[in-house]
C-alpha cells in the first residue's frame, strides 16, 4: 500500500484529541448517554467522588451529537496542527489541559446546574492563539484585536441576549486562555 507511506501523522495532539473524542462519542451512543455522564461532562458533583477531578479534564472530549462534535473538530482540525506545528505538541497539550480545567472550574462554582461537555472553549482558545501568531514586542496583531471583538465580543452579547444551550462562559474562557498563551509564547520567541 503506497498510499499508506504517504501519510504523515502531522499532528500528534490534535489528531489524537479527535480520535478520542471521536471514541468517547461513540461509546456516549452505546451507553445511552451513560459514558458522558460518569466521564465526559463536568457538573457539581461530591468532591469525594474522584471521578470529579478527572471530568474536569475530560469533559472537552465529550460531545452531545454528532453535529455539535463535526463542528468543534472540524475547527481544530484547521487550527490545530499549525498550531502544534508553530509552538509544538507539549504547549498544545498544556493550553488544551489549562483550559479544560479552568472552564471545568468556573462551571462547577458559577453554573452549579449546568453539565458542561465539549471542545469550544479549547477551539476558542486555538482560534484567538492563532490570530496572534504574527506578534511583534510592543505591538498588537490587528487581526488579534479583530479576532477578539468578533468572538469574545459576540459570546458576551450571546449570553447577555441569547438564551441557549451553548456555554458561552466556556468560549470566553477559551479565548482569553489562548490570548494569555499566545501572548507568552509569541513574547518567549522574540
Amino acid at each position: 500500500m503506497e498510499i499508506f507511506n504517504k501519510i504523515k501523522f502531522n499532528s500528534p495532539v490534535v489528531l489524537s484529541f479527535v480520535l478520542i473524542s471521536f471514541l468517547a462519542l461513540l461509546f456516549d451512543i452505546f451507553t445511552g448517554g451513560n459514558s458522558n455522564k460518569l466521564l465526559f461532562c463536568v457538573y457539581r458533583s461530591s468532591f469525594f467522588d474522584p471521578l470529579t477531578y478527572i471530568r474536569l479534564f475530560t469533559h472537552v472530549l465529550g460531545h452531545s451529537d454528532w453535529s455539535h462534535y463535526i463542528n468543534n473538530m472540524l475547527l481544530m482540525l484547521i487550527v490545530g496542527p499549525l498550531l502544534e506545528e508553530k509552538y509544538g505538541s507539549l504547549n498544545i497539550i498544556i493550553m488544551i489541559l489549562i483550559t479544560a480545567f479552568i472552564s471545568g472550574i468556573v462551571s462547577i462554582i458559577f453554573f452549579p446546574n449546568v453539565a458542561l461537555l465539549g471542545a469550544s472553549g479549547v477551539v476558542f482558545a486555538f482560534i484567538l492563539v492563532s490570530s496572534i501568531t504574527s506578534f511583534e514586542y510592543g505591538k498588537i496583531p490587528l487581526t488579534f484585536i479583530l479576532v477578539a471583538f468578533v468572538y469574545i465580543g459576540g459570546q458576551v452579547v450571546d449570553a447577555v441576549f441569547v438564551r441557549d444551550n451553548i456555554s458561552n462562559s466556556t468560549h470566553i474562557i477559551g479565548g482569553i486562555i489562548g490570548s494569555i498563551y499566545g501572548y507568552y509564547m509569541n513574547k518567549s520567541k522574540i
